[in-house]
């Protein structure tokens, strides 16, 4: 019966979120609603709400983005001076995912992963 999950997360300002996915991530936006934003990527969709009192270094907003092709993402992010997480460079975990991981504007916390196995 469940078909995805579409995650929420918070933003402080629509117009840095959306700069940052749609010019740096390469996401294309699905909606602009207000105080709501949705944009999509592939088959990824992630939904922001609007949230000004957020403080970013409180913020535990994380999203697990899997992808097929791991080594050319982490490239291209690289390519295009998309700053990793200082502790988030790509690597391999005990089990069994390869990951990287970046904060967008607001901290939330994106990693990216694949199967090793």
């Amino acid at each position: 019966m469940l078909t995805s999950i579409n995650p929420k997360l918070p933003m402080r300002n629509k117009a840095l979120t959306k700069d940052f996915y749609l010019n740096k991530l390469r996401f294309t936006a699905l909606g602009d609603y207000g105080d709501y934003l949705i944009v999509i990527k592939d088959q990824i969709e992630i939904h922001f709400f609007e949230y000004k009192e957020l403080d970013p270094k409180e913020n535990y907003g994380q999203v697990y983005i899997r992808t097929n092709d791991i080594d050319q993402l982490y490239q291209s992010f690289l390519e295009n001076k998309i700053s990793i997480h200082p502790n988030g460079h790509l690597q391999t975990k005990p089990w069994g995912q390869k990951e990287f991981a970046l904060l967008d504007p607001d901290h939330n916390l994106l990693t990216f992963g694949q199967s090793i196995t």
